[in-house]
């Protein structure tokens, strides 16, 4: 069951389908990004629409995983795209905490530092 909906949050809702947001995690939701918290599902939306914002042809994958372990998962994903005609690409690591068949709280690390050298 987690790795089915870990698979939608990435593949589906990652790649475009923002809105699912709103099926996939808890009211109270809790996003941990480095420097910041998102919560609930409508400010994961924004997050989602932000950051897709400055590039075409988004494409997530799943790299490794999700390793399932009780209520948590982890993945390992990449991010590509085009910034201003030039293809970039970065990768990260997600943990997922399930409750009720939502996930309630999310950790991201990502490579930012390889991200901003390719957008220069």
């Amino acid at each position: 069951m987690v790795t089915n909906l870990y698979e939608r949050w990435l593949l589906e809702m990652w790649n475009g389908d923002f809105g699912l947001a709103r099926e996939l995690v808890t009211d109270d939701f809790v996003g941990h990004w480095p420097g910041m918290d998102v919560r609930g599902p409508d400010e994961l939306i924004e997050v989602l629409k932000q950051g897709h914002e400055p590039f075409t042809g988004v494409k997530v994958t799943l790299d490794v995983g999700p390793i399932v372990t009780g209520d948590l998962v982890a993945a390992r994903w990449t991010f590509s795209g085009d910034y201003q005609g030039r293809p970039v690409a970065f990768s990260g690591h997600d943990i997922l905490r399930a409750e009720g068949g939502r996930f309630a709280e999310y950790w991201v690390m990502s490579d930012v530092k390889g991200l901003e050298a390719q957008l220069g």
